[in-house]
């Protein structure tokens, strides 16, 4: 049965899930199917499928339903080449739309930078094995150490001695309209020096960040997207910049893969999605067996809604993806739909906080804003746990503070309810929501 979402502030949300869902009861009732299999493979011969089968012949909904997959895969798991095992014309379609000059020229564009190599489209009747490698998990509390988590309106650093937390604070920043990447180093370098002044010496250091990190150095990020190019450099030399200045190990990842860290050290179980609902979506992923893998886990540019007339990110330029829904700008728009306004000039963290006060005080269409998210998180948990292996998600982020965060999800643990998906929803405590993260970072190198 194909279910009905009732988000009370987008009565157009068309979820994925309910595609997904319509188009197999479909199959099924035709006389003739059409298999169709996609692979995403990255370095090292890694790479993640996707099988299904359609009713006979491919209508547009499936050819659009089929890009939709082939973009959520590639910034779930990551890729330089997209296979294709289908009839032409959804080859054609995808091959069209990951292309340069295509309409997912961006996501082309990104792909290419974070690999170092062409985005390629190839049609082929021998697919791929799906395959993964592993990366260990942190979890490394001995000693004197320093965590940090970056976002775009604020960091997150901590002091940890022992596996104890000393000390915790947020600072604001504004590093994406930054042009000069020393912004970037002496603001880090501040908050370090901050948090090291509760420790008796510095053993290590951990680090949490969006974007694309490689070996401790920034690939892509939003947090440097105002850096001019003649000084990007530097500024992907952020984290080496830092840990030559302290001379102790240092190790930086994604701050979705450390967001299920968190959860992985907080709850004691594998099989976790972390997802943290701040200025973006950041999420990641520790395996059933507790291991981080190689995906990128951008789930930011993720599609969850195919309304073709969905909420557009600014920066990729696509509709319905992941940053829209789970995020601040998610907040801001649903908040102005509910009739809140603000000035022009009021930045996202300050519009949140608006929101928030309304909340506390007991203001129904903070509610509703609170609850349409709900509802959009309840479709997304199974259409996410058809490409990952989860029995829980771990929800942190400024978003998910409050009164608010408990009704996000409750509304979604009853919309799983209604979908028969058992998959569980928690929260850490207050404390750990906001500053979690940098936390578990603090824990990611051994001495």
């Amino acid at each position: 049965m194909t279910m009905k979402p009732q988000p009370p502030l987008d009565p157009d949300f068309t979820p994925l899930f309910s595609v997904y869902t319509t188009l197999r009861e479909e199959a099924a009732r035709a006389q003739e199917t059409v298999p169709v299999h996609l692979a995403c493979v990255r370095d090292g011969g890694d790479c993640d499928t996707f099988s299904m089968d359609f009713a006979a012949p491919l209508t547009a909904t499936a050819l659009r339903f089929c890009e939709r997959v082939v973009k959520f895969m590639l910034w779930a798991s990551g890729g330089h080449e997209i296979c294709v095992s289908a009839p032409d014309a959804l080859t054609r379609h995808i091959a069209e739309a990951y292309s340069p000059r295509g309409a997912r020229a961006f996501d082309c564009e990104t792909m290419a930078t974070a690999y170092g190599r062409p985005l390629t489209v190839r049609a082929t009747g021998d697919m791929p094995r799906p395959q993964a490698r592993v990366q260990p998990l942190g979890g490394h509390l001995d000693g004197c150490r320093l965590g940090f988590d970056l976002g775009a309106s604020d960091f997150k650093i901590s002091a940890v001695k022992d596996g104890e937390t000393v000390f915790a604070d947020e600072i604001p920043w504004t590093p994406v309209t930054a042009t000069d990447p020393d912004y970037h180093y002496s603001q880090l370098q501040a908050g370090l020096e901050k948090a090291a002044a509760h420790l008796p010496r510095v053993d290590a250091i951990g680090g949490s960040s969006a974007g694309i990190i490689v070996e401790n150095q920034i690939k892509i990020a939003s947090l440097i997207r105002g850096i001019p190019e003649a000084a990007r450099p530097t500024a992907q030399r952020l984290f080496k910049r830092v840990q030559e200045a302290w001379r102790v190990p240092l190790e930086v990842a994604n701050d979705g893969d450390v967001t299920a860290l968190a959860g992985a050290l907080s709850l004691k179980r594998n099989g976790i999605l972390g997802i943290a609902m701040g200025s973006s979506e950041a999420a990641g992923y520790i395996n059933t067996e507790g291991q981080i893998t190689g995906r990128l886990n951008e789930l930011a540019f993720a599609p969850v809604d195919f309304n073709p007339g969905a909420a557009q990110d600014e920066w990729s330029g696509d509709n319905g993806v992941g940053a829209m829904y789970f995020s601040q700008q998610a907040v801001n728009h649903l908040a102005l739909t509910a009739g809140f306004t603000f000035p022009a000039d009021m930045p996202l963290p300050e519009r949140l906080k608006a929101v928030q006060a309304a909340m506390a005080g007991g203001d129904p269409a903070a509610a509703r804003i609170y609850e349409t998210i709900g509802v959009y998180l309840g479709y997304a948990v199974p259409w996410y746990r058809l490409f990952y292996d989860f029995g829980a998600i771990l929800l942190l982020g400024r978003v998910t503070s409050g009164r608010g965060g408990d009704i996000i999800i409750e509304t979604a643990r009853q919309i799983l309810q209604t979908l028969g998906c058992d998959a569980d929803l928690m929260m850490p405590d207050e404390k750990s929501r906001r500053v979690g993260q940098c936390v578990a970072a603090a824990s990611l190198p051994r001495l």
